[in-house]
């Protein structure tokens, strides 16, 4: 198989961290010190230009993408969160260079027909791939437009078979603080996990992706395997999976669990209901000039068409 082996008016970072988080980092910063691991401080320069990773050939455009230009790429690969790899948006694209996505397997268990642990080549198949460009929304009320390339996460869980007992999916991410600094410190409960409703995983956008740009994933991307929910906050579409189980209750996740007064379950895009330390009627671009006006958000994102029913009768205000 083929898949081998900052600017004006964007969030500070008490603004991109749970309070708690926040309020203790100074804590954080000389236990990182002490421990001879890398400093959580914002980098005095901007990380280095990211190399372009392996090219993924014959990928089939998927025809209803957005018709919108997609974020440069030196912004999309060095301007990310990924807290296993450190504090700050450039943290990942320096500090992930250790880090080996080959070889990968994935361990699927729960209610499910066919279980156990697969070969990612196994999961994914080169003619099943193709490229969407999707609109990406960040809760820190930053957005950017990327073409991935995957395939659509409902087609990998049929092939499993879950049963009537799996109402979610839930999903874990690999855990290697020796590859992956930001374990180390308890700026969450690691492994990372995340989870979905059966028909939210089911649904035909929900994308399970491994490359961006006509590439394989980087590093800071979430190589090899990540999720891509265009619908819901960036922070759901969990990075580098090792784990997919098919569970009958609702399944923990992880910023959930670090502040359940600012992350819930679902998570999706909704200008309505504001972040209690940020509105979230407006977003940034990355990219945009630098008086840009903000953009206005849009419920879903965009996708309200396509996902509005899987939520019919819920207060999303409530359920968020």
């Amino acid at each position: 198989m083929l898949i081998k082996h900052v600017r004006a008016n964007d969030p500070s970072s008490s603004e991109i961290t749970p309070r708690s988080v926040f309020a203790d980092r100074r804590r954080l910063l000389k236990a990182a010190a002490a421990a001879g691991v890398w400093a959580l401080a914002p980098a005095a320069a901007s990380a280095a230009k990211p190399a372009r990773g392996e090219p993924i050939p014959n990928v089939v455009k998927w025809p209803k993408s957005l018709p919108e230009m997609p974020t440069a790429y030196d912004l999309a690969t060095t301007y990310n969160n990924f807290y296993e790899f450190g504090f700050d948006k450039d943290d990942p694209a320096r500090h992930s260079s250790k880090f080996k996505p080959r070889p990968w397997t994935v361990k699927v268990e729960g209610h499910a027909e066919k279980t156990g642990t697969f070969d990612l080549d196994d999961l994914i198949k080169p003619h099943q791939l193709e490229e969407r460009v999707y609109r990406f929304r960040c809760v820190e009320a930053w957005s950017m437009v990327v073409p991935w390339v995957g395939v659509p996460l409902g087609d990998v869980l049929k092939k499993f078979g879950p049963t009537a007992k799996a109402k979610y999916v839930a999903f874990q991410t690999v855990l290697r603080p020796e590859e992956m600094p930001g374990q180390r410190l308890a700026l969450l409960k690691w492994p990372y996990v995340e989870g979905l409703r059966l028909d939210e995983a089911m649904h035909p956008l929900a994308l399970l992706t491994v490359g961006m740009y006509g590439e394989l994933l980087p590093n800071q991307n979430g190589a090899p395997l990540r999720l891509m929910l265009p619908w819901k906050y960036g922070f759901k579409s969990i990075k580098s999976i090792v784990r997919i189980a098919f569970v009958e209750n609702q399944p923990p996740t992880s910023w959930n669990i670090a502040t359940p007064s600012e992350y819930g379950f679902y998570s999706n895009v909704n200008p309505r209901v504001d972040h209690p330390r940020w509105t979230q009627a407006t977003e940034r671009r990355l990219g945009d000039p630098f008086f840009s006006p903000r953009r206005p958000t849009p419920m879903f994102n965009g996708y309200a068409d396509e996902v509005a029913h899987l939520y019919a009768g819920m207060d999303l205000a409530k359920l968020y």
